[in-house]
């Protein structure tokens, strides 16, 4: 279970639809045996929670919203939620992506994805400085288990998780074989807003818009299964065996049915993206047309949080 699946900074808002943005910019470290087992003893000696919140019910007139989560290069002392549910707060506590089906929560009282809240949390100095000293997973671990102990203090929510059959998708390799083309480091192209890693390289996976396209460099087909699951609102499951880091752009045309998973941000008065040609292929036609890649429909066992008990916050 990982929350802060995103290895930079997360802002999600309407106008410039980041919330798609900020679960696809990837760039994993990975910490030595040694050096993960001493981060491990570090983490368990230090207790990882916000040491104030501020939670309180948003402005009704506030239009759009957005979540800010630090980042591994980075590591901030604030948490900051403006104008989001309790439901997108759950979600980012359980790892649930925030556009997956609502099938993925069990036994949430409506007020839960109707009410809107701001928060905002310090993390003591110390608890910083054992942050930065963990390898990235290590860290989302960490940084999951305070915004659940947040939850559960202040909106006394209580879950337990269980495994059920639902309607998913698995992406294998289309009949002529993958048509991904395999990343070259040295060709890395220039990010804009400094996305990439020193500039330049780096790897990344991002969506422009509600209807792609999505370009992806030195990205894993993982990682594009994930993003899928957010798009068509059900799981993904990767099972093309693909494990190499490629470069590749997907363009597609939504359907009615892929235009609006509910992501952070969106209203009425918000801007949107221009909407993509209405001739394109359907997203199942682009990825095996483009990059001989296909969805496969069926059911299996997902896991689902279910909410035994939850209640709007006390005051602060």
């Amino acid at each position: 279970m990982n929350l802060f699946r995103n290895h930079r900074n997360r802002v999600f808002s309407a106008a410039a639809f980041v919330v798609i943005a900020a679960l696809i910019v990837f760039g994993p470290i990975s910490a030595s045996p040694s050096n993960a087992q001493s981060q491990t003893q570090d983490a368990a000696a230090i207790k990882f929670e916000f040491d104030v919140a501020s939670v309180k019910p948003s402005n009704p007139n506030a239009v759009g919203g957005f979540m800010t989560i630090p980042g591994p290069g980075a590591v901030s002392d604030t948490f900051s939620v403006k104008n989001l549910t309790p439901i997108m707060l759950i979600r980012s506590a359980c790892g649930i992506p925030m556009g997956a089906a609502d099938s993925r929560i069990a036994g949430a009282p409506s007020w839960l994805s109707s009410e809107k809240y701001d928060v905002e949390a310090k993390i003591d100095s110390s608890v910083v400085e054992q942050l930065k000293k963990l390898s990235p997973d290590q860290r989302s671990l960490a940084q999951q288990h305070m915004l659940q102990a947040l939850l559960a203090d202040r909106f006394k929510l209580v879950i337990h998780r269980e495994t059920k059959e639902l309607p998913m998708y698995t992406l294998v390799i289309a009949k002529n074989g993958p048509k991904l083309q395999e990343s070259k480091p040295e060709d890395a192209p220039p990010q804009d807003g400094g996305r990439g890693r020193g500039g330049r390289g780096g790897n990344w996976l991002r969506m422009t818009g509600r209807g792609g396209p999505i370009t992806g460099h030195m990205a894993a087909v993982a990682d594009l299964s994930e993003l899928l699951s957010v798009l068509l609102g059900r799981p993904v499951q990767d099972k093309t065996g693909l494990t190499g880091k490629y470069d590749f752009t997907l363009q597609w045309t939504p359907d009615e049915g892929q235009q609006g998973p509910n992501f952070p941000g969106d209203s009425a008065g918000a801007s949107a993206p221009a909407a993509p040609e209405s001739n394109g292929p359907s997203i199942f036609t682009a990825l095996q047309e483009q990059l001989g890649l296909k969805l496969e429909s069926g059911k299996g066992p997902v896991e689902i949080i279910v909410i035994d008990h939850v209640e709007r916050p006390s005051g602060n």
